[in-house]
């Protein structure tokens, strides 16, 4: 029985990697990833619609231009998708039943927070980026007003 047993424990390793944060209940959470994931969505929206595309036929001009569009456009959904991650986090597992009373539009907030990660995923546009800090933003305010506590909202400049 106990050659079995290690011989079960041996051909299961090496155990996949796993990440969490942190599926036990160390009730530490902070809005403050969300914010700067968000922050990055807003930046590299900013860059991509900044950019001037080169003229003429250039290879070398349009392959830097194309290699630094792909980038920014990588590092946004990237960002995007980390802001969701995050903001799911704090919906799911910190805010509980009994916020809904302080926060009877919590479940909107934060659903409609997530729906804007996926915009901002799928379009370059500045206003559903800036939305998305705002919603962030709101979020963090609930987040330290349920805490008791002050909060500051800091923006990158």
């Amino acid at each position: 029985m106990l050659r079995s047993a290690l011989s079960a424990i041996f051909y299961s390793l090496p155990a996949p990697m796993v990440k969490a944060h942190c599926d036990g209940p160390c009730g530490v959470y902070d809005p403050a990833s969300a914010r700067v994931a968000a922050e990055a969505v807003l930046s590299m929206t900013k860059k991509l619609l900044a950019m001037e595309p080169p003229q003429g036929n250039d290879p070398a001009s349009w392959a830097t231009y194309n290699n630094t569009f792909s980038r920014y456009v990588a590092i946004k959904e990237d960002q995007a998708k980390e802001t969701k991650k995050e903001l799911l986090i704090l919906w799911t597992d910190y805010f509980k039943p009994e916020h809904l009373a302080s926060y009877p539009d919590l479940h909107d907030v934060f659903w409609k927070a997530a729906k804007l990660c996926s915009a901002c995923k799928v379009n370059i546009d500045q206003a559903k980026a800036e939305e998305l800090i705002q919603a962030v933003e709101k979020i963090h305010h609930m987040f330290w007003k349920s805490k008791g506590r002050a909060d500051a909202w800091i923006t990158a400049s």
